[in-house]
């Protein structure tokens, strides 16, 4: 509840436990085992904290905080207690609170979106689990992008742009330094193993404006943005990824607030000890450095996890008002994180902490806050507050009414895949490889004209010396012919002259008789023939 301008967070006796809205911004936490109220303290201080105009984030793992949107009711454990602490005195009442869904799958929620740009290359280096080298090329992709003018807007635009550079390094390795293809190959495999986490919807347009988590409701209550987990929870890369954009997006869009009455926004992180468990060392390291930087900014991080070892230690010492629930210590092990978790707290001497930490029931709880100079409280053993909304989990059909009645449902709901890297460099792809067929194309019918230049050449040649042959061989004909007839002639003037040589010879001879003149003169005959064929 939200009293006297303070969070009450519960009450030890008579004595009001509260936290100081102005001393809200410098973190807490929220410890205990499974099933002692983490949960309840949880909705308890989102509820102040709404109640007091602060906005706030809340990661919803369990599924089991979306009905602060519903009205809660005085039967069972929470009318008991209400009637035990005499708290309708105090004002407490059953009441709804303003809450926007969310869901990095669009399922259960308002689609959560970035993009790659706004993520930039060094925080999403550290997501991707790259070495130095790999990240200097990451960084030297965006430069190249930047100086392009090419947009990297969700993951296929980041891969396009790895291949496209990968396909020119030689070109760009000159301007830009060594880029090796060994390291874009790996760059892409941690690219793809993200998107089968989700990556590929988490980045996107449009993309969440963080300033509309900064929103009241008209009766001044902070607006309650509750991202549903239950799937992002079982990938440790993807939720690492949000968590880490979230804040530094927080970080670098608000200006340096100092000391304020009370803080702009409150970030309540369920189950956090899932979330620290696998992230590497380097995301660890930049989680610490914002948490630590985050303050000066008015926003409050709270983490709820089962012990505070989950939490590292470099965390841990930045969370200045803490709430721990029952420990159990059933091993040496158990018994020495008990022992720890009991002296991190300004001791009270009016009980053990050690051995109260054991014996808190449910809904108990060692409270310690910063008071109104920043100085950790003395411990107390306090029963904390029921909440006012809904317990439970809350039906599909109204999560569903929620969602789409929201006001921002219409701006984030439909995913947009505007014009950018991956669409550009298909287009310079498809161009090459238009321009390389109509090469192609030209090329091969050059070489088809000279190959039928080269065949009417040859076949201009054989006509050509087939023409020649005819014209040897008619000339051989007409030779022959030619002498045919001078001989078919010299033999018929050889007759002629011979019988008429023969008749004058045998006209002149008489008496020595006609045949012997004629045999004589066809002698003479031929021999004046063979004369004359010589000539």
């Amino acid at each position: 509840m939200y009293q006297d301008k303070k969070v009450w967070v519960g009450s030890a006796g008579d004595k009001k436990v509260y936290i100081y809205p102005k001393m809200a911004n410098r973190h807490g936490l929220i410890a205990g085992a499974t099933g002692t109220g983490k949960t309840v303290t949880l909705r308890v201080l989102a509820e102040s904290f709404s109640d007091c105009g602060v906005p706030v984030f809340m990661a919803d793992v369990k599924g089991d905080l979306a009905t602060m949107c519903r009205p809660g009711d005085l039967s069972g454990s929470v009318g008991e207690r209400v009637t035990k602490m005499e708290l309708a005195a105090e004002g407490f009442a059953c009441r709804a609170y303003p809450v926007n869904f969310w869901d990095v799958y669009g399922e259960k929620g308002m689609p959560l979106r970035t993009t790659i740009s706004e993520m930039g290359p060094l925080l999403l280096s550290r997501i991707l689990g790259l070495n130095d080298t790999q990240t200097d090329i990451l960084t030297v992709i965006f430069k190249i992008a930047d100086d392009e003018g090419l947009l990297l807007i969700d993951t296929k635009d980041l891969r396009a742009m790895l291949q496209y550079v990968g396909d020119n390094a030689k070109e760009y390795s000159l301007v830009y330094g060594h880029i090796a293809k060994q390291s874009l190959a790996a760059i892409i495999r941690a690219i793809i193993a993200l998107e089968t986490e989700g990556g590929n919807l988490f980045f996107g347009e449009p993309a969440l404006n963080i300033a509309d988590w900064f929103t009241t409701n008209h009766e001044g209550k902070g607006t309650i943005q509750i991202l549903d987990c239950q799937k992002l929870i079982n990938n440790p890369t993807m939720n690492a990824t949000f968590l880490l954009w979230m804040l530094s997006e927080l970080f670098e869009i608000l200006p340096e607030a100092g000391d304020l009455e009370r803080p702009k926004m409150v970030f309540f992180f369920d189950e956090a000890h899932m979330l620290f468990k696998d992230a590497s060392k380097p995301l660890l390291a930049k989680i610490e450095q914002v948490v630590k930087l985050i303050r000066s900014k008015g926003v409050g991080i709270y983490f709820i996890t089962q012990n505070p070892k989950d939490v590292p230690d470099g965390v841990l010492a930045q969370l200045g008002n803490k709430i721990q629930h029952a420990l159990h210590a059933y091993s040496p092990a158990e018994q020495k994180g008990v022992k720890a978790a009991a002296q991190s707290f300004r001791e009270n001497p009016a009980f053990d902490t050690y051995d109260t930490l054991l014996s808190l029931g449910i809904g108990e709880a060692l409270v310690s806050v910063l008071d109104e100079e920043g100085i950790p409280t003395v411990v107390e053993r306090c029963k904390i507050l029921p909440p006012q909304s809904q317990m439970g989990a809350l039906e599909d059909d109204i999560r569903n009414r929620e969602i789409i009645n929201n006001l921002m449902y219409i701006r984030y709901k439909d995913f947009i895949d505007r014009d950018s890297a991956y669409e550009f460099l298909q287009r310079q792809y498809a161009a090459h490889a238009q321009a390389a067929e109509l090469a192609a194309q030209q090329a091969a019918a050059q070489k088809e004209a000279e190959k039928q230049a080269l065949a009417a050449q040859k076949a201009a040649e054989r006509q050509a010396l087939a023409a020649q042959k005819a014209a040897a061989k008619e000339a051989a004909a007409a030779e022959k012919r030619k002498k045919s007839v001078v001989k078919s002639v010299a033999n018929s003037a050889a007759g002629t002259i011979g019988r008429e040589l023969g008749n004058s010879i045998g006209s002149m001879g008489g008496k020595f008789g006609k045949k012997l003149g004629g045999n004589i003169g066809a002698s003479l005959g031929r021999g004046l023939l063979k004369t004359f064929l010589k000539f």
